[in-house]
């Protein structure tokens, strides 16, 4: 699927990497499985760079009006996840 990450050209190269790096984590989610910790870390790394509520949920929503992958949802799982180590989409 081809589409594009919601990037703020304001970011620096660095956090550009970070925030792309948890969208990778959200579509591995989807896709396949990934590591419930490593989701968390990328979004804590994301949080550190888009600290506003209003502003997360409007990159959320452009990143799913693109992927059809609901960033919320898949963060949310895992938070309230048991201690399973991986996640997937499709465990729900």
């Amino acid at each position: 699927m081809e589409y594009q990450y919601p990037i703020d050209l304001d970011w620096t190269n660095e956090e550009m990497m970070e925030v792309v790096a948890f969208f990778n984590a959200i579509e591995a989610f989807y896709e396949t499985k990934v590591d419930g910790e490593l989701l968390l870390n990328r979004y804590k790394a994301f949080k550190s760079i888009v600290p506003a509520k209003a502003e997360e949920k409007q990159i959320f929503k452009e990143f799913e009006k693109n992927s059809g992958y609901n960033s919320y949802q898949a963060v949310k799982t895992v938070q309230n996840g048991s201690d399973k180590k991986y996640f997937s989409a499709n465990d729900k």
